[in-house]
Protein backbone atom coordinates (compact mmCIF):
# COMPACT_ATOMS: atom_id res chain seq x y z
CA UNK A 1 0.00 0.00 0.00
CA UNK A 2 1.37 3.42 -1.01
CA UNK A 3 2.35 5.85 1.72
CA UNK A 4 -0.23 8.62 2.29
CA UNK A 5 0.91 12.23 2.32
CA UNK A 6 -2.45 13.86 3.13
CA UNK A 7 -5.10 12.62 5.53
CA UNK A 8 -8.47 11.88 3.86
CA UNK A 9 -11.14 14.57 4.11
CA UNK A 10 -13.80 12.41 5.71
CA UNK A 11 -16.30 13.33 8.42
CA UNK A 12 -16.86 9.98 10.16
CA UNK A 13 -14.21 9.26 12.78
CA UNK A 14 -12.25 6.00 12.92
CA UNK A 15 -10.94 4.33 16.09
CA UNK A 16 -8.22 1.72 15.54
CA UNK A 17 -6.96 -0.80 18.08
CA UNK A 18 -3.16 -1.06 18.22
CA UNK A 19 -1.28 -3.80 20.05
CA UNK A 20 2.31 -3.77 21.27
CA UNK A 21 3.09 -6.35 18.59
CA UNK A 22 2.35 -3.87 15.82
CA UNK A 23 3.06 -0.40 17.09
CA UNK A 24 6.22 0.76 15.33
CA UNK A 25 6.35 4.52 14.83
CA UNK A 26 6.10 4.19 11.04
CA UNK A 27 3.15 1.82 11.38
CA UNK A 28 1.31 4.28 13.60
CA UNK A 29 2.17 7.16 11.30
CA UNK A 30 0.75 5.29 8.32
CA UNK A 31 -2.43 4.39 10.22
CA UNK A 32 -2.84 8.05 11.14
CA UNK A 33 -2.27 9.27 7.59
CA UNK A 34 -4.62 6.61 6.19
CA UNK A 35 -7.47 8.00 8.28
CA UNK A 36 -7.36 6.81 11.89
CA UNK A 37 -8.52 9.49 14.36
CA UNK A 38 -8.09 7.74 17.74
CA UNK A 39 -5.71 4.95 18.81
CA UNK A 40 -7.29 2.37 21.14
CA UNK A 41 -5.22 0.49 23.73
CA UNK A 42 -6.90 -2.78 24.72
CA UNK A 43 -5.58 -3.52 28.21
CA UNK A 44 -7.43 -6.86 28.32
CA UNK A 45 -4.54 -8.25 26.28
CA UNK A 46 -1.62 -6.05 27.37
CA UNK A 47 0.62 -5.38 30.35
CA UNK A 48 1.47 -1.87 31.49
CA UNK A 49 4.83 -2.15 29.72
CA UNK A 50 3.09 -3.23 26.50
CA UNK A 51 0.65 -0.34 26.72
CA UNK A 52 3.38 2.18 27.48
CA UNK A 53 5.23 1.13 24.33
CA UNK A 54 2.18 1.96 22.20
CA UNK A 55 1.71 5.29 24.00
CA UNK A 56 5.31 6.34 23.54
CA UNK A 57 5.37 5.41 19.87
CA UNK A 58 2.08 7.21 19.20
CA UNK A 59 3.41 10.31 20.92
CA UNK A 60 6.53 10.05 18.76
CA UNK A 61 4.28 10.40 15.70
CA UNK A 62 2.54 13.44 17.16
CA UNK A 63 1.28 14.73 20.50
CA UNK A 64 -2.05 15.57 18.89
CA UNK A 65 -2.96 11.90 18.31
CA UNK A 66 -5.67 11.05 20.86
CA UNK A 67 -5.36 7.81 22.82
CA UNK A 68 -8.14 5.69 24.29
CA UNK A 69 -7.42 3.18 27.05
CA UNK A 70 -9.93 0.32 27.12
CA UNK A 71 -10.28 -1.37 30.51
CA UNK A 72 -10.84 -5.09 30.89
CA UNK A 73 -13.76 -4.47 33.22
CA UNK A 74 -15.60 -6.88 35.51
CA UNK A 75 -15.81 -10.28 33.84
CA UNK A 76 -16.17 -13.97 34.59
CA UNK A 77 -13.75 -16.55 33.17
CA UNK A 78 -13.31 -20.30 33.45
CA UNK A 79 -10.73 -21.63 35.92
CA UNK A 80 -9.32 -24.83 37.42
CA UNK A 81 -10.09 -27.38 34.74
CA UNK A 82 -8.48 -30.79 34.29
CA UNK A 83 -4.72 -31.19 34.22
CA UNK A 84 -4.85 -30.86 30.42
CA UNK A 85 -6.81 -27.62 30.81
CA UNK A 86 -9.33 -28.79 28.19
CA UNK A 87 -12.70 -30.54 28.47
CA UNK A 88 -14.22 -31.93 25.27
CA UNK A 89 -18.01 -32.03 25.51
CA UNK A 90 -20.83 -33.26 23.32
CA UNK A 91 -24.44 -32.19 23.03
CA UNK A 92 -26.38 -33.53 26.03
CA UNK A 93 -23.33 -34.03 28.27
CA UNK A 94 -23.50 -32.95 31.89
CA UNK A 95 -21.05 -30.37 33.25
CA UNK A 96 -20.75 -29.19 36.86
CA UNK A 97 -19.71 -25.71 37.96
CA UNK A 98 -18.17 -25.75 41.44
CA UNK A 99 -17.58 -22.93 43.94
CA UNK A 100 -14.14 -24.13 45.07
CA UNK A 101 -11.18 -26.25 44.07
CA UNK A 102 -11.88 -28.74 46.87
CA UNK A 103 -15.37 -29.54 45.59
CA UNK A 104 -14.08 -29.51 42.02
CA UNK A 105 -11.59 -32.24 42.87
CA UNK A 106 -14.38 -34.43 44.21
CA UNK A 107 -16.24 -34.30 40.88
CA UNK A 108 -13.03 -34.85 38.92
CA UNK A 109 -12.27 -37.91 41.05
CA UNK A 110 -15.61 -39.35 39.89
CA UNK A 111 -14.63 -38.73 36.27
CA UNK A 112 -17.18 -35.99 35.81
CA UNK A 113 -16.71 -32.83 33.74
CA UNK A 114 -16.33 -29.86 36.07
CA UNK A 115 -14.77 -26.43 36.35
CA UNK A 116 -14.84 -23.33 38.52
CA UNK A 117 -14.79 -19.64 37.64
CA UNK A 118 -12.81 -16.63 38.82
CA UNK A 119 -15.95 -15.21 40.48
CA UNK A 120 -16.52 -16.75 43.91
CA UNK A 121 -20.29 -16.10 43.99
CA UNK A 122 -21.01 -17.34 40.47
CA UNK A 123 -22.83 -20.51 41.54
CA UNK A 124 -24.89 -18.54 44.08
CA UNK A 125 -26.17 -15.95 41.61
CA UNK A 126 -26.87 -18.20 38.62
CA UNK A 127 -30.11 -20.15 38.98
CA UNK A 128 -32.32 -22.81 37.43
CA UNK A 129 -32.81 -22.62 33.65
CA UNK A 130 -30.27 -19.82 33.27
CA UNK A 131 -27.98 -20.16 30.27
CA UNK A 132 -24.18 -20.18 30.57
CA UNK A 133 -22.15 -19.37 27.46
CA UNK A 134 -18.42 -20.13 27.19
CA UNK A 135 -15.74 -18.56 24.96
CA UNK A 136 -17.71 -15.68 23.40
CA UNK A 137 -20.78 -17.86 23.08
CA UNK A 138 -19.18 -20.70 21.11
CA UNK A 139 -20.39 -23.25 23.67
CA UNK A 140 -23.87 -23.08 25.18
CA UNK A 141 -25.19 -24.76 28.34
CA UNK A 142 -28.15 -24.33 30.64
CA UNK A 143 -28.73 -25.09 34.32
CA UNK A 144 -30.88 -28.14 35.03
CA UNK A 145 -30.17 -28.59 38.74
CA UNK A 146 -28.68 -26.66 41.64
CA UNK A 147 -27.26 -28.09 44.87
CA UNK A 148 -27.91 -25.17 47.21
CA UNK A 149 -26.07 -26.75 50.12
CA UNK A 150 -22.86 -27.41 48.21
CA UNK A 151 -23.34 -24.43 45.85
CA UNK A 152 -22.86 -26.56 42.73
CA UNK A 153 -24.59 -26.04 39.37
CA UNK A 154 -25.45 -28.94 37.06
CA UNK A 155 -25.62 -27.94 33.39
CA UNK A 156 -26.50 -29.69 30.14
CA UNK A 157 -24.40 -28.94 27.06
CA UNK A 158 -26.32 -27.55 24.07
CA UNK A 159 -23.72 -28.09 21.33
CA UNK A 160 -20.43 -29.91 20.77
CA UNK A 161 -17.43 -27.91 21.88
CA UNK A 162 -14.45 -27.44 24.16
CA UNK A 163 -14.10 -25.81 27.57
CA UNK A 164 -10.70 -24.24 28.08
CA UNK A 165 -9.17 -22.27 30.93
CA UNK A 166 -9.35 -18.46 31.02
CA UNK A 167 -12.25 -18.30 28.57
CA UNK A 168 -15.12 -15.84 28.90
CA UNK A 169 -18.30 -16.89 30.70
CA UNK A 170 -21.53 -15.06 29.87
CA UNK A 171 -24.86 -15.44 31.65
CA UNK A 172 -27.59 -13.74 29.57
CA UNK A 173 -30.09 -11.74 31.65
CA UNK A 174 -28.42 -12.67 34.97
CA UNK A 175 -27.33 -9.64 37.00
CA UNK A 176 -24.09 -10.78 38.57
CA UNK A 177 -22.94 -8.61 41.47
CA UNK A 178 -19.43 -8.07 40.15
CA UNK A 179 -17.35 -5.14 41.34
CA UNK A 180 -17.53 -2.27 38.84
CA UNK A 181 -13.78 -1.63 38.78
CA UNK A 182 -11.31 -4.45 39.31
CA UNK A 183 -7.84 -4.05 40.82
CA UNK A 184 -6.40 -4.52 37.34
CA UNK A 185 -8.64 -1.73 36.05
CA UNK A 186 -7.54 0.57 38.86
CA UNK A 187 -3.91 0.04 37.89
CA UNK A 188 -4.63 0.96 34.29
CA UNK A 189 -6.79 3.94 35.25
CA UNK A 190 -3.85 5.31 37.21
CA UNK A 191 -1.73 4.60 34.13
CA UNK A 192 -4.17 6.65 32.00
CA UNK A 193 -3.91 9.53 34.43
CA UNK A 194 -0.12 9.39 34.66
CA UNK A 195 0.29 9.47 30.89
CA UNK A 196 -2.45 12.06 30.26
CA UNK A 197 -4.58 9.89 27.97
CA UNK A 198 -7.60 11.54 26.39
CA UNK A 199 -10.20 8.76 26.71
CA UNK A 200 -10.99 5.78 28.93
CA UNK A 201 -13.47 3.21 27.60
CA UNK A 202 -14.81 1.20 30.54
CA UNK A 203 -16.08 -2.31 29.83
CA UNK A 204 -19.38 -3.88 30.92
CA UNK A 205 -20.95 -0.66 32.25
CA UNK A 206 -24.24 -1.51 33.94
CA UNK A 207 -25.32 1.65 35.75
CA UNK A 208 -24.24 5.21 36.56
CA UNK A 209 -22.28 4.07 39.60
CA UNK A 210 -19.87 2.18 37.35
CA UNK A 211 -19.00 5.45 35.60
CA UNK A 212 -18.86 7.36 38.87
CA UNK A 213 -16.40 4.83 40.29
CA UNK A 214 -14.12 5.24 37.26
CA UNK A 215 -14.43 9.03 37.44
CA UNK A 216 -13.46 9.05 41.10
CA UNK A 217 -10.24 7.13 40.45
CA UNK A 218 -9.31 9.33 37.49
CA UNK A 219 -10.03 12.50 39.47
CA UNK A 220 -8.00 11.31 42.44
CA UNK A 221 -5.07 10.96 40.07
CA UNK A 222 -5.52 14.32 38.37
CA UNK A 223 -6.97 13.03 35.09
CA UNK A 224 -9.63 14.82 33.02
CA UNK A 225 -9.98 11.92 30.56
CA UNK A 226 -13.39 11.52 28.98
CA UNK A 227 -15.14 8.29 29.94
CA UNK A 228 -16.74 6.20 27.22
CA UNK A 229 -19.24 3.67 28.56
CA UNK A 230 -19.10 0.32 26.76
CA UNK A 231 -22.63 -1.08 26.62
CA UNK A 232 -22.36 -4.87 26.57
CA UNK A 233 -25.32 -6.33 28.47
CA UNK A 234 -29.03 -5.84 29.10
CA UNK A 235 -28.47 -4.06 32.38
CA UNK A 236 -26.48 -1.41 30.53
CA UNK A 237 -29.28 -1.11 27.97
CA UNK A 238 -31.95 -0.82 30.65
CA UNK A 239 -30.00 1.89 32.50
CA UNK A 240 -28.78 3.81 29.45
CA UNK A 241 -30.40 7.13 30.45
CA UNK A 242 -28.73 7.26 33.85
CA UNK A 243 -25.44 6.12 32.30
CA UNK A 244 -25.62 8.95 29.75
CA UNK A 245 -26.20 11.41 32.60
CA UNK A 246 -22.62 10.82 33.77
CA UNK A 247 -20.69 9.27 30.84
CA UNK A 248 -19.00 11.40 28.16
CA UNK A 249 -19.91 9.01 25.36
CA UNK A 250 -20.97 5.47 24.47
CA UNK A 251 -19.42 2.53 22.68
CA UNK A 252 -21.90 0.08 21.17
CA UNK A 253 -19.82 -3.02 21.96
CA UNK A 254 -21.74 -5.49 19.84
CA UNK A 255 -19.53 -8.51 20.54
CA UNK A 256 -20.47 -9.19 24.15
CA UNK A 257 -23.82 -7.43 23.72
CA UNK A 258 -24.77 -10.04 21.10
CA UNK A 259 -23.96 -12.79 23.60
CA UNK A 260 -25.65 -11.26 26.62
CA UNK A 261 -28.90 -10.59 24.74
CA UNK A 262 -30.48 -12.47 21.80
CA UNK A 263 -28.45 -11.42 18.76
CA UNK A 264 -31.55 -10.43 16.79
CA UNK A 265 -32.17 -7.64 19.33
CA UNK A 266 -28.79 -5.98 18.77
CA UNK A 267 -29.61 -3.98 15.59
CA UNK A 268 -32.46 -2.06 17.21
CA UNK A 269 -30.41 -1.58 20.38
CA UNK A 270 -27.63 -0.11 18.26
CA UNK A 271 -30.05 2.36 16.64
CA UNK A 272 -31.46 3.33 20.04
CA UNK A 273 -28.03 3.95 21.57
CA UNK A 274 -26.93 6.07 18.61
CA UNK A 275 -30.13 8.14 18.77
CA UNK A 276 -29.84 8.76 22.50
CA UNK A 277 -26.21 9.88 22.17
CA UNK A 278 -27.15 12.30 19.40
CA UNK A 279 -29.94 13.68 21.56
CA UNK A 280 -27.44 14.29 24.38
CA UNK A 281 -24.70 15.65 22.08
CA UNK A 282 -22.35 12.91 23.23
CA UNK A 283 -20.15 10.92 20.85
CA UNK A 284 -21.07 7.33 20.01
CA UNK A 285 -18.74 4.64 18.63
CA UNK A 286 -20.07 1.60 16.78
CA UNK A 287 -17.72 -1.32 17.34
CA UNK A 288 -16.94 -5.02 16.89
CA UNK A 289 -16.40 -7.10 13.76
CA UNK A 290 -17.05 -4.25 11.36
CA UNK A 291 -14.46 -5.66 8.94
CA UNK A 292 -13.77 -8.98 10.61
CA UNK A 293 -13.08 -10.87 7.38
CA UNK A 294 -10.30 -8.41 6.56
CA UNK A 295 -8.22 -9.97 9.30
CA UNK A 296 -7.50 -12.69 6.74
CA UNK A 297 -8.72 -11.27 3.42
CA UNK A 298 -7.83 -8.08 1.52
CA UNK A 299 -11.46 -7.21 0.75
CA UNK A 300 -14.60 -6.94 2.90
CA UNK A 301 -17.86 -8.84 2.49
CA UNK A 302 -20.85 -6.97 1.11
CA UNK A 303 -22.57 -7.44 4.46
CA UNK A 304 -19.69 -5.67 6.25
CA UNK A 305 -19.89 -2.76 3.81
CA UNK A 306 -23.61 -2.42 4.49
CA UNK A 307 -23.04 -2.68 8.25
CA UNK A 308 -20.62 0.26 8.22
CA UNK A 309 -22.83 2.29 5.90
CA UNK A 310 -25.94 1.75 8.02
CA UNK A 311 -24.13 2.70 11.24
CA UNK A 312 -23.12 5.99 9.61
CA UNK A 313 -26.63 6.60 8.28
CA UNK A 314 -28.01 5.90 11.77
CA UNK A 315 -25.87 8.76 13.08
CA UNK A 316 -22.81 7.16 14.65
CA UNK A 317 -19.92 9.54 15.23
CA UNK A 318 -17.20 6.92 14.95
CA UNK A 319 -16.62 3.38 13.70
CA UNK A 320 -14.03 1.07 15.22
CA UNK A 321 -11.53 -1.55 14.15
CA UNK A 322 -10.35 -4.16 16.66
CA UNK A 323 -8.43 -7.23 15.56
CA UNK A 324 -8.32 -5.87 12.01
CA UNK A 325 -5.62 -3.37 12.97
CA UNK A 326 -4.29 -5.03 16.13
CA UNK A 327 -3.31 -8.35 14.59
CA UNK A 328 -4.93 -8.79 11.17
CA UNK A 329 -3.10 -9.25 7.89
CA UNK A 330 -4.48 -6.08 6.29
CA UNK A 331 -4.50 -3.25 8.85
CA UNK A 332 -3.98 -0.34 6.44
CA UNK A 333 -6.35 -1.76 3.87
CA UNK A 334 -8.99 -2.10 6.61
CA UNK A 335 -8.69 1.59 7.47
CA UNK A 336 -8.72 2.54 3.80
CA UNK A 337 -11.86 0.45 3.27
CA UNK A 338 -13.63 2.21 6.12
CA UNK A 339 -12.60 5.59 4.69
CA UNK A 340 -13.99 4.72 1.24
CA UNK A 341 -17.32 3.57 2.66
CA UNK A 342 -17.60 6.58 4.96
CA UNK A 343 -16.82 9.12 2.25
CA UNK A 344 -19.34 7.58 -0.13
CA UNK A 345 -22.11 7.63 2.48
CA UNK A 346 -21.18 11.20 3.45
CA UNK A 347 -21.46 12.16 -0.22
CA UNK A 348 -24.93 10.62 -0.43
CA UNK A 349 -25.91 12.35 2.80
CA UNK A 350 -24.87 15.72 1.31
CA UNK A 351 -27.28 15.18 -1.58
CA UNK A 352 -30.23 14.34 0.69
CA UNK A 353 -30.88 16.78 3.53
CA UNK A 354 -33.26 14.34 5.21
CA UNK A 355 -30.28 12.09 5.93
CA UNK A 356 -28.56 14.69 8.12
CA UNK A 357 -31.25 16.49 10.09
CA UNK A 358 -33.23 13.66 11.71
CA UNK A 359 -31.65 13.33 15.13
CA UNK A 360 -30.88 16.59 16.89
CA UNK A 361 -29.57 17.51 20.29
CA UNK A 362 -32.44 18.04 22.73
CA UNK A 363 -30.68 21.00 24.42
CA UNK A 364 -32.57 23.54 22.29
CA UNK A 365 -33.41 25.93 25.13
CA UNK A 366 -30.01 27.59 25.34
CA UNK A 367 -28.57 30.45 23.23
CA UNK A 368 -25.72 28.18 22.20
CA UNK A 369 -28.07 25.49 20.85
CA UNK A 370 -30.20 28.07 19.03
CA UNK A 371 -27.12 29.50 17.32
CA UNK A 372 -26.01 26.01 16.30
CA UNK A 373 -29.47 25.35 14.87
CA UNK A 374 -29.32 28.61 12.92
CA UNK A 375 -25.91 27.64 11.57
CA UNK A 376 -27.35 24.36 10.30
CA UNK A 377 -30.22 26.20 8.61
CA UNK A 378 -27.66 28.34 6.77
CA UNK A 379 -25.79 25.24 5.61
CA UNK A 380 -29.07 23.77 4.31
CA UNK A 381 -29.92 26.81 2.19
CA UNK A 382 -26.57 28.33 1.18
CA UNK A 383 -23.46 26.93 -0.58
CA UNK A 384 -21.50 26.89 2.67
CA UNK A 385 -18.09 25.17 2.47
CA UNK A 386 -17.32 24.91 6.19
CA UNK A 387 -18.45 25.83 9.66
CA UNK A 388 -15.96 27.42 12.05
CA UNK A 389 -16.64 27.64 15.76
CA UNK A 390 -14.66 28.57 18.81
CA UNK A 391 -15.16 26.51 21.92
CA UNK A 392 -13.91 26.60 25.47
CA UNK A 393 -15.37 23.29 26.61
CA UNK A 394 -16.11 21.52 23.31
CA UNK A 395 -19.86 21.61 23.94
CA UNK A 396 -20.72 23.81 20.92
CA UNK A 397 -18.76 21.56 18.57
CA UNK A 398 -20.46 18.45 19.98
CA UNK A 399 -23.92 19.99 19.50
CA UNK A 400 -23.06 20.85 15.90
CA UNK A 401 -21.81 17.29 15.36
CA UNK A 402 -25.27 15.87 16.16
CA UNK A 403 -26.66 17.34 12.94
CA UNK A 404 -24.24 15.25 10.84
CA UNK A 405 -23.89 18.17 8.41
CA UNK A 406 -22.15 17.51 5.06
CA UNK A 407 -19.45 20.12 5.65
CA UNK A 408 -16.43 19.98 7.99
CA UNK A 409 -16.58 21.74 11.35
CA UNK A 410 -13.33 23.48 12.25
CA UNK A 411 -13.31 23.89 16.02
CA UNK A 412 -10.92 26.48 17.39
CA UNK A 413 -10.08 25.30 20.91
CA UNK A 414 -8.39 27.36 23.57
CA UNK A 415 -7.25 24.26 25.44
CA UNK A 416 -5.14 21.66 23.62
CA UNK A 417 -6.69 18.92 25.74
CA UNK A 418 -10.21 19.88 24.59
CA UNK A 419 -8.95 19.88 21.01
CA UNK A 420 -7.84 16.25 21.28
CA UNK A 421 -11.06 15.24 23.04
CA UNK A 422 -13.16 16.33 20.05
CA UNK A 423 -11.54 13.58 17.97
CA UNK A 424 -14.62 11.35 18.38
CA UNK A 425 -17.20 13.93 17.21
CA UNK A 426 -18.53 13.58 13.67
CA UNK A 427 -17.16 16.09 11.20
CA UNK A 428 -15.24 18.06 13.84
CA UNK A 429 -11.59 18.87 13.16
CA UNK A 430 -10.07 20.86 15.94
CA UNK A 431 -6.92 22.83 16.56
CA UNK A 432 -5.47 24.76 19.45
CA UNK A 433 -5.71 28.55 19.17
CA UNK A 434 -4.58 30.76 22.09
CA UNK A 435 -7.51 32.69 23.53
CA UNK A 436 -7.32 36.35 22.36
CA UNK A 437 -8.70 39.35 24.25
CA UNK A 438 -11.59 40.22 21.89
CA UNK A 439 -14.09 38.56 19.58
CA UNK A 440 -12.61 40.39 16.58
CA UNK A 441 -9.14 39.10 17.37
CA UNK A 442 -10.58 35.61 17.92
CA UNK A 443 -12.19 35.54 14.48
CA UNK A 444 -9.16 36.99 12.71
CA UNK A 445 -6.72 34.60 14.37
CA UNK A 446 -8.97 31.58 13.78
CA UNK A 447 -9.54 32.28 10.08
CA UNK A 448 -5.91 33.22 9.50
CA UNK A 449 -4.85 29.89 11.00
CA UNK A 450 -7.26 28.07 8.66
CA UNK A 451 -6.39 30.12 5.57
CA UNK A 452 -2.62 29.79 5.71
CA UNK A 453 -2.57 26.00 5.08
CA UNK A 454 -5.48 26.50 2.61
CA UNK A 455 -8.01 24.60 4.73
CA UNK A 456 -10.54 27.14 3.48
CA UNK A 457 -10.15 29.55 0.56
CA UNK A 458 -10.60 33.32 0.76
CA UNK A 459 -13.71 33.20 -1.45
CA UNK A 460 -15.32 30.27 0.38
CA UNK A 461 -18.62 30.96 2.08
CA UNK A 462 -18.43 29.90 5.72
CA UNK A 463 -20.47 30.07 8.90
CA UNK A 464 -18.64 31.31 11.98
CA UNK A 465 -20.12 30.63 15.42
CA UNK A 466 -18.26 32.30 18.26
CA UNK A 467 -18.51 33.70 21.75
CA UNK A 468 -16.98 36.53 23.72
CA UNK A 469 -13.53 35.54 25.01
CA UNK A 470 -13.71 34.74 28.68
CA UNK A 471 -17.48 34.17 28.60
CA UNK A 472 -18.09 30.65 29.91
CA UNK A 473 -21.79 30.62 28.93
CA UNK A 474 -21.24 29.57 25.32
CA UNK A 475 -21.54 31.00 21.83
CA UNK A 476 -23.29 34.33 21.32
CA UNK A 477 -22.64 35.42 17.70
CA UNK A 478 -23.05 33.90 14.25
CA UNK A 479 -21.64 35.31 11.02
CA UNK A 480 -22.15 34.10 7.46
CA UNK A 481 -19.86 35.44 4.73
CA UNK A 482 -16.80 34.67 2.67
CA UNK A 483 -13.53 34.17 4.52
CA UNK A 484 -12.03 37.28 2.90
CA UNK A 485 -14.90 39.60 3.83
CA UNK A 486 -15.07 38.33 7.40
CA UNK A 487 -11.33 38.86 7.77
CA UNK A 488 -11.51 42.37 6.32
CA UNK A 489 -14.29 43.48 8.64
CA UNK A 490 -12.82 42.13 11.85
CA UNK A 491 -9.24 43.09 10.98
CA UNK A 492 -10.41 46.70 10.70
CA UNK A 493 -12.04 46.49 14.12
CA UNK A 494 -8.83 45.06 15.56
CA UNK A 495 -6.84 47.99 14.16
CA UNK A 496 -9.29 50.54 15.58
CA UNK A 497 -9.13 48.87 18.96
CA UNK A 498 -5.34 49.07 18.90
CA UNK A 499 -5.55 52.78 17.95
CA UNK A 500 -7.82 53.49 20.91
CA UNK A 501 -5.32 51.75 23.18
Amino acid sequence: MAQKTVRPAKLTKIVATVSDLRCQVETLRQLWMTGVDVIRLNTAHQTEADTLLVVENARAVGRTIPLMLDTKGPEVRTALLTAEKVIDVKTGDKVFVCPSEAILNEYKAKGQNAFTTNYARFTDEVGMNNRVLIDDGLLGMHVVAKDEARRVLELVVENDGVIKGRKSVNTPDVKLQLESVTERDKTFLRFAAKHDLEFVAHSFVRCRKDIEDVRAILSENGSHAQIIAKIENREGIDNIDEILDVADGIMVARGDLGIEVPFEEVPMMQKMLIRKCNERAKPVITATQMLHTMMENPRPTRAEVSDIANAILDGTDAIMLSGETASGKYPFESVETMVKIAMRIESERAKNKELWTRTLCKSINTPRAVLCSAAMSAIQTLPVKALVCDTLTGRSARIIATYKAPVPVYAQCHDSRISRMLALSYGVYSRYVPLPNSTDALIVESLTALSEPATVGKDDLIVFVAGTPGNQKGSNIIEINTVDLILQGHSAHCVKAEERI
